[in-house]
């Protein structure tokens, strides 16, 4: 190997480096590690990376950044029985596909109008391309967002009532850009660029990124601690919620099947000692369908009687079909409402937003998963409606596990009139890892979007309390601090809320913005028309 091949080989093993130490240190920003600082300084080594690379260059190390930075975020895919290596690569080379257009974008802005306006526009382009990655029908993935790294930033997050979780991601990117922009600066003023470096940014060019990125991150602070600081008025009631603690090996086991529920009947009994409004079962909670059991209908009619409250639950549902139509048994994730008063009739809400491989196979008549050894879970229906549970504990919206991860279908549901949000959930799938509080992290939004209560009972945690603020008020744990695999209950008083927020009211108006905007900045880029205007004007010293 000559000498000059050598070096180059080094070269981009080093640049190949950079975007390693990138993805691993954002990945370590997000729950259990919870370093939220490294949310802020994470994607400067990656943005250094890319600058001055060409276009198709830029597309391979930004498909580099996502194929390390989900399977360091979510080893815990692993623990899911089933999937195996074959099915991660296809998922890595998914997300691999769809995020490079970022770093190929980037590169091309960067190649026609300089790296400062590279790093001005990044903000743009990444919310750009998270929102495309949340909405691609059956493959749509908003988990890993990196505003989700600030679930414990409580100020700085407020601003997603505003514009969203987006709006977080939005900050954070153009912190790391000015980041990324003044080493760049100082580099350029050294004389001569790094090896590493294969291009520089101008004083006015550092400027023009540095002063938004202050003005932004300083409004962030300011709008975020004034908004923490009003306490939220009106009717409060007592919520109790009961993580019965089930492995997923014994969900669904028939002998096993009296023995859970005498464990929901137990804990039940025991968080009706605090005289809660409302008890919470998590997600599929009951060993069969209450719709297609009389008997286990009565039965938890007779537990919520005698615990002298309303019973939120989660439990599958038969789907009625109409005269003439083709009977097959079809079932339903859903959740009820069973009053506590022998008369009450029970209110049904069925999961709108079905998880894909795990309740139904996507397009199975035309893909063929069998290829990749995908198996057909069967053929769960989505629901309908949003329906909002009613009664003297308020208007309540459910959004059942992988709902929950989806801001418009909480947004929907408050802004129908949802005064609280309830998150059933089963999390058993994933075993004692970080994909619980990943979950967690995102209900947090969920509140702070719509500024209402969310209240989360998951069958082996976590299963807590967050304010509309985002605060994590009370979770089940044991007497050592442990909340997941644990069985117990918690019960902690809810504010209703007749929350009107402007991301409530609007919805997701900052990401069209982005969009618009680097469709406009990609197409300009397309030309040489006006280069020289910007070369100009962010050209290095």
């Amino acid at each position: 190997m000559s000498k000059k091949l050598l070096t180059r080989v080094i070269h981009y093993a080093l640049i190949v480096c950079l975007v390693f130490c990138s993805a691993i240190l954002m990945a370590l920003a997000f729950p259990r590690n919870d370093h939220e600082w490294l949310g802020w300084i994470g994607l400067v080594p990656f943005f250094i990376a890319l600058c001055g690379r060409k276009p198709v260059t830029g597309y391979l190390l930004s498909f580099l950044w996502v194929v390390v930075f989900y399977p360091t975020l979510g080893p815990w895919l692993f623990n899911i029985r089933g999937y195996s290596l074959l099915h991660h690569a296809v998922f890595d080379f998914y997300l691999g596909f769809v995020w490079g257009p970022f770093g190929l974008f980037f590169c091309l802005v960067a190649r026609k109008w300089g790296a400062s306006l590279a790093l001005a526009a990044a903000p743009f382009l990444w919310v750009t391309f998270e929102f495309l990655r949340s909405n691609l029908g059956f493959m749509a993935f908003p988990w890993g967002m990196i505003a989700h790294s600030q679930y414990l930033n409580i100020p700085v997050i407020q601003i997603a009532s505003v514009f969203g979780t987006y709006s977080v991601s939005f900050l954070l990117v153009t912190a790391n850009s000015a980041i990324a922009a003044l080493i760049l600066y100082l580099v350029g003023c050294s004389g001569k660029l790094l090896p590493l470096v294969a291009s520089s940014v101008s004083k006015r060019g550092m400027i023009f990124i540095s002063i938004p990125a202050v003005i932004f991150v300083t409004t962030a602070y300011v709008f975020g601690n004034a908004a923490i600081s009003n306490t939220p008025a009106g009717r409060q009631i007592s919520v109790s919620v009961v993580q019965g603690d089930i492995e997923q090996k014994n969900k669904w086991d028939p002998k096993l099947a009296r023995a859970i529920m005498q464990t929901y009947t137990e804990l039940t009994e025991k968080a009706s000692e605090n005289r809660p409004d409302l008890i919470v079962w998590p997600e599929a909670a009951t060993p069969w369908s209450i719709t297609q059991a009389p008997q286990l209908y009565q039965e938890i009619r007779r537990i919520a009687y005698n615990a002298n409250a309303s019973l939120l639950l989660g439990s599958s549902s038969h789907v009625k079909f109409k005269k003439g139509e083709p009977k097959k048994r079809t079932y339903q994730n859903s959740a009820f409402l069973i009053g506590p008063t022998k008369g009450n009739t029970r209110q049904q809400y069925d999961k709108m937003v079905l998880l894909p491989f795990g309740e139904y196979l996507p397009m199975k008549d035309k893909i063929p998963w069998s290829a990749i050894k995908i198996p057909d879970p069967g053929s769960f229906l989505p629901g309908k409606d949003y329906t909002l549970f009613n009664g003297p504990t308020g208007r309540i919206g459910v959004a059942i596990c992988w709902e929950s991860i989806f801001p418009e279908h909480v947004r929907q549901l408050v802004r129908r009139g949802a005064q609280f949000v309830v998150n059933i959930s089963n999390e058993a799938w994933f075993g004692k890892t970080a994909a619980p509080y990943q979950m967690l992290s995102m209900n947090v939004f969920r509140a702070v979007e719509n500024k209402v209560f969310v209240v989360r009972c998951s069958n082996t945690g976590v299963s807590c309390f967050i304010d509309s603020n985002g605060r994590v008020l009370k979770r089940v744990q044991d007497v050592t601090g442990d909340d997941l695999f644990v069985s117990g209950t918690a019960t902690e008083n809810v504010t209703l809320l007749n929350s009107s927020t402007f991301y409530t009211r609007h919805g997701d108006l900052l990401p069209y913005v982005c969009v618009v905007f680097s469709v406009l900045l990609v197409a300009g880029s397309l030309f040489k028309r006006g280069h020289k205007t910007f070369s100009r004007l962010f050209s290095a010293p």
